[in-house]
């Protein structure tokens, strides 16, 4: 399995769009997901960022996303390029293979 965690915050041109154009937009992009569930890509969910968390990322939204393997994580990347998200939203993620935990201790160990 493969997990994809993004993180974006509005840009100025995202909120200097009328309230009806940001609907219309979110709309449409709440209308892409299903598409994107029947290629096996799985929206495990969006928050709105805690502001209590210790060592807080500078993000107000999350999601998190789990595929089969790498190849589904750039048919998401591709359709968030797609829609232009990237245009409105500054957007950090991070991507990979789940691995077990004795696999992630045993590497940090020998870093």
């Amino acid at each position: 399995m493969h997990l994809y965690v993004e993180l974006w915050n509005a840009r100025p041109e995202w909120l200097a769009l009328p309230a009806d154009k940001r609907g219309e937009l979110m709309t449409k992009l709440g209308a892409a997901v299903p598409a994107l569930v029947q290629t096996g890509i799985q929206l495990v969910g969006f928050a709105r960022c805690d502001a209590d968390v210790p060592h807080r990322a500078a993000y107000r939204y999350l999601a998190v996303w789990s595929m089969p393997d790498a190849s589904l994580a750039r048919t998401l990347e591709e359709a968030v390029e797609q829609f232009g998200w990237h245009r409105y939203f500054e957007q950090v993620n991070a991507r990979g293979d789940v691995l077990p935990p004795a696999a992630v201790l045993g590497e940090l160990a020998t870093l």
